[in-house]
């Protein structure tokens, strides 16, 4: 059984030592964890496993845990569903382009539309050097299923983003 938790709060990255503790106490494992710091906030994404009574402890200490620190968790049990797949070949795919705040919104809406798995995403605003003016990227690690021709969903894709001014590159990652 797993358990998704997600945390936030002005310093989660201290209390990650905390939540550690509690998820080794409880007898669980870490099966992929995540943190970032966004602005003056600090999140964490954590999915641990253990069977079902590990889980209901990890469950109430968390929550004993959120009371005592200044922190928000959030848990969530993920039920396996064998008809969801995204087994497909792994492509990773760049934009670049002026800030525009449905960007992320259209990318995924397109890749949506095609049955393309989005595995992850990460986007950020930044000021362009040597210029004001805000540009924007993204990052999408993404599955192309096996029905979809390569060339010709690269060519879309990249038609795509041609018509909404993002400079994109669409590359198979390589282990």
């Amino acid at each position: 059984m797993q358990l998704a938790i997600t945390a936030l709060g002005k310093n989660t990255i201290c209390s990650l030592n905390d939540i550690l503790s509690v998820i080794n106490n409880c007898g669980c494992s870490i099966v992929e964890l995540k943190t970032s710091n966004l602005s003056r906030a600090s999140s964490l994404y954590l999915l641990s496993e253990g069977d079902w009574s590990q889980i209901a402890k990890l469950e109430h200490l968390l929550e004993s845990l959120s009371d005592r620190q200044e922190i928000q968790i959030q848990t969530f049990r993920p039920i396996v569903d064998e008809r969801i797949s995204n087994e497909g070949i792994p492509y990773k795919l760049e934009t670049v382009s002026l800030f525009r705040h449905d960007i992320v919104q259209d990318l995924i809406t397109f890749l949506h539309s095609r049955n393309i798995y989005v595995e992850e995403v990460f986007a950020n605003r930044y000021q362009a050097a040597y210029f004001q003016s805000p540009v924007f990227s993204t990052k999408f690690i993404i599955s192309i299923p096996a029905e979809i021709r390569i060339l010709s969903f690269r060519e879309e894709i990249l038609d795509f983003c041609d018509n909404l001014n993002l400079d994109a590159i669409i590359e198979p990652i390589k282990h």
